[in-house]
């Protein structure tokens, strides 16, 4: 088949790569268009823009599809469009380009989790089993008929950033399969059942605030979740400071928020007991141990974190 492959962050390459060494014939990119990034906030192009110029592949950037955008994808002549976070919704005039349509790898298995952020609400809600699920784009959000789905085990100590690298591998395989079986007209869409939806919405930097007045097992999910992005975060003498991930124990000696430094390690109390810091991020700094930082800082006995 001729496929338009549609997609911007790094979490996407691993499909491209899947469908370029494929039989099929991918004839084009559909990325977002370059946006600030790094410490500089220069713009640069996204990671599939990069890997589309790496193997001589036409790029069609757009933050949206309108009509330019319609006609250039119409005027390519893709078979079928997969997608994989390429980041703005495909509009219904678009829908019926492709005779096989637009088919979107999602990092869950629908109908749980539809939205922008299926790994980290999935890891904060404490799920054991996730996957990914290749279904057809309808005018929904995430709301289409299901092609193929592959579940997997959440890690017991893995992060969202983690999760997500390992779905990326294994969904491009997913992907690769859906556009064979396609072609080949062995797959039957299965409409979505209507029990059992929940909704992933994007997650903004307060929902990476740490309540630590939470149990130690919810704060431990919150900031594997937000690793490493937007990166869960708590304030301490007015600064805001990203925590890593943190090891809930089997104590509960200090009050919620309460921090306790000692010689290698920090300690942070929760409602339910305590859990000690991995690597603490001060604003403006690198990452660094938490013994490292509590050192430098000089904390004083009683300090919480707010």
């Amino acid at each position: 088949m001729r496929l338009l492959f549609a997609g911007t962050p790094d979490v996407a390459l691993p499909s491209l790569d899947a469908l370029m060494r494929s039989t099929h014939d991918v004839i084009g990119v559909l990325t977002r268009p370059p946006a600030p990034a790094g410490r500089g906030r220069s713009e640069r192009p996204s990671p599939v823009h990069d890997r589309a110029l790496d193997l001589g592949l036409p790029v069609i950037t757009a933050a949206r599809l309108d009509a330019g955008v319609i006609a250039a994808v119409r005027d390519l002549g893709p078979d079928c469009c997969p997608v994989v976070a390429y980041g703005a919704l495909i509009t219904p005039s678009a829908l019926d380009l492709p005779r096989f349509g637009w088919i979107n790898l999602h990092f869950s298995l629908l109908p749980r989790w539809r939205g922008a952020a299926p790994v980290q609400h999935a890891i904060r809600a404490g799920d054991e089993q996730t996957g990914t699920t290749t279904f057809r784009i309808d005018a929904g959000l995430d709301t289409g008929p299901i092609l193929l789905e592959e579940s997997t085990p959440v890690g017991d100590r893995e992060t969202s950033g983690e999760l997500l690298g390992r779905l990326a591998v294994s969904g491009a395989r997913l992907l690769l399969r859906t556009m064979d079986r396609l072609e080949s007209d062995t797959i039957d869409a299965v409409p979505q059942r209507d029990a059992g939806v929940t909704l992933a919405p994007r997650i903004g930097v307060d929902d990476a605030r740490i309540n630590w007045s939470r149990s130690a097992a919810e704060v431990d999910r919150l900031v594997r979740a937000m690793t490493p992005t937007p990166g869960a975060w708590t304030t301490l003498r007015d600064e805001r400071i990203k925590i890593g991930p943190v090891a809930p124990l089997d104590t509960s000696h200090l009050g919620a928020g309460e921090i306790r430094a000692e010689r290698s390690s920090v300690t942070v109390g929760t409602h339910t007991g305590d859990v000690r810091l991995g690597e603490v991020q001060p604003h403006g700094k690198r990452a660094m141990p938490a013994a490292d930082w509590a050192r430098g800082l000089r904390l004083a006995g009683g300090e919480r974190f707010a």
